[in-house]
């Protein structure tokens, strides 16, 4: 699990370099492609931990000034909304090391019979 607290990524989208990101894979492709499925489950692990925190205040009364006035939940919500995205924070990840991917040898096995061709 990610502790969103200790995470080094930008907030802002910052121009990268193609050439370093697909050094750390056989190509451009492959490394977006192990981008994107971290990317999914960093979004997975946030919608869970913020779903977990803000049940703690679900109330199920219909009683309107309550579901305004909560101000804890407020600042729950606005610590998520200030976090880096996912995909930030996924690609410092593949940048820093921190990912570990394989490539299953039944598609490098296919990759190597098209090139043959």
């Amino acid at each position: 699990m990610v502790d969103f607290k200790k995470v080094k990524a930008p907030n802002n989208t910052i121009t990268r370099n193609p050439a370093s990101l697909a050094s750390k894979a056989d190509n451009i492709y492959e490394a977006v492609a192990v981008i994107g499925k971290r990317a999914n489950q960093i979004s997975v692990e946030m919608k869970e931990e913020l779903s977990r925190k803000l049940q703690e205040f679900a109330s199920y009364a219909d009683n309107l000034e309550e579901i305004f006035e909560n101000r804890e939940q407020i600042e729950i919500s606005k610590y998520y909304e200030r976090l880096p995205k996912p995909v930030l924070i996924a690609t410092q990840e593949f940048e820093d090391g921190d990912i570990y991917f394989r490539v299953s040898s039944k598609e490098k096995g296919d990759a190597n019979n098209a090139e043959e061709e």
